[in-house]
This record gives C-alpha cells, structure tokens and sequence, in this order.
C-alpha cells in the first residue's frame, strides 16, 4: 500500500494561522487591551509571513489574475473596517489596508518578471527591475498603504531571494534587518537578561518570523475551499468585530 510521505516542517495552512493569530493580537492591543505591550511585540511576526505566502501563492498560482481579483475586491472590502479599527472614521485618506500593500507588490513582481522574460541585456535589465522596485516603494508611500512603501520592499524581499537555500535565507534577514531596525525602527523597549539591560527595537521583532517561515516544508496542508475564503474573509471580519466589540463596551460603558 502506497502512503503519502510528509515532509517535516510547517504547511501553508499553519504559517496562514501563525500569521492570522499573531496579527489578531496585534490588533486586540490596538483596540482593547493596549496595556498589554507584549501582544503588539508578537505581533511584529504577523506581517512578514503574510508577505512570504504572497509571494508563495504569486509563483504557485495557476491564475494570477484570477487571485488579483480577489484580492482586490477584498481590498475593498476591507478599507471600512480598516479605517473604523485604526481610526474610528468611515474614510481615512492617509492610510490604507494592507491587502493594498500586497496589490502594488504583486504588480511588481510582475512587471520584474516581464523585464526578466525580455530580450533586453543584463545592464537594462538591472536598471529597469531597479527602478520597477523603487516605483512599487514611491507608489507604497504615496498612497499610505499599510506598511507604507517598506512593506512592498518586504513582499519583494521574499520574491528576490525566494529559492531555499543558505544565502537566500541570508539575504532575507539582512534586508529585512535594514527594512525594519534602521528604516521602521523607532519605538525601543529595555530587556533584562541576566542582569544585562538591553534595548529592543519593537519593529525589529519581526525578525523572528523567519525561522518559522524558513521551518516551510513547501505543502498547502488543509486547503478546502472554505478555508481559502476564510483566509480572505477573516482581515476584514476580525477588524469590523473589534470595532464593534470596542463601541459596545467601551463607549456604551461611558454612559452606564
């Protein structure tokens, strides 16, 4: 009898649960619970491994458009919720949800892959995926997406050095270093270690999603068709639920 041999490691569907329970506690600090400091700080993770699974779904897809669509229309979706959750207001020009973020990243990636693909030699080839990058970071910061144009660079960054091996591993912390401690860093918090006092940068925590995204064995996992909707349907449901959560305790508490 043939059994399906697994590999070791962590599927689709576990880095999809990391990254959604981290985030969900990043934004439980956000709304209720901003005494507890330590939910924000994990998560820091959430927001890397979303970025690695775009990357993923962008060079397994059978139909790129198709999950463009998608994920436009949840783009959409989501702008209410996000804006209510992050600023109590139904518009909110200056910043944008994240599903934005992954939009400018993935018409990038496209348009590298197109340079790429083209009869152009190496030297234009090189100026011209240079400049699509720092076109997809202008367009990030411009419009105010989550993230701002650093989060299209950490899409990018998981799309350059995509293949699994030592210096592509390298490669990602070293940028996303620079990404998140010299260029996001800013909010630092003291650690005592053995009576050693260091300092931390918050951002900088999102370092520590890269040995749970490298622990990838490269399977989906679970994958039924609800799940996929569910992966979707969660960023804008958990965020209107939280608002709504917040209005109802807090605001109605105001005037009990």
């Amino acid at each position: 009898m043939n059994l399906e041999k697994r590999k070791i490691g962590i599927t689709s569907f576990g880095l999809h649960v990391f990254a959604m329970t981290f985030m969900l506690l990043d934004h439980l600090w956000a709304t209720m619970m901003t005494g507890q400091e330590w939910m924000t700080n994990v998560g820091r993770l959430a927001f890397p491994i979303f970025a690695f699974m775009i990357v993923e779904g962008y060079f397994r897809t059978r139909n790129i458009k198709k999950c463009m669509g998608r994920l436009l229309a949840f783009a959409f979706i989501s702008e209410i919720p996000f804006n209510l959750m992050t600023g109590g207001r139904w518009l909110n020009p200056y910043h944008q949800n994240v599903l934005w973020t992954f939009l400018i990243a993935i018409v990038c990636m496209l348009g590298i892959d197109k340079v790429k693909t083209s009869n152009r030699n190496i030297a234009v080839k090189t100026v011209l995926v240079i400049l699509i990058t720092f076109l997809g970071w202008a367009i990030g910061m411009v419009t105010f997406v989550d993230y701002y144009g650093f989060g299209v660079l950490t899409v990018l960054t998981f799309y350059i050095f995509h293949q699994r091996s030592w210096w592509n591993y390298l490669g990602q912390a070293l940028v996303l270093y620079f990404i998140n401690v010299e260029l996001l860093g800013g909010y630092y918090f003291e650690v005592t270690i053995f009576g050693v006092t260091l300092e931390v940068v918050q951002q900088g925590l999102a370092l520590l999603s890269l040995p749970i995204i490298w622990l990838y064995n490269g399977e989906l996992g679970y994958h039924k068709k609800w799940w996929q909707y569910f992966c979707y349907s969660f960023y804008p449901l958990h965020m209107m639920v939280l608002y709504l959560v917040f209005i109802a305790v807090f605001r109605f508490g105001l005037h009990m």
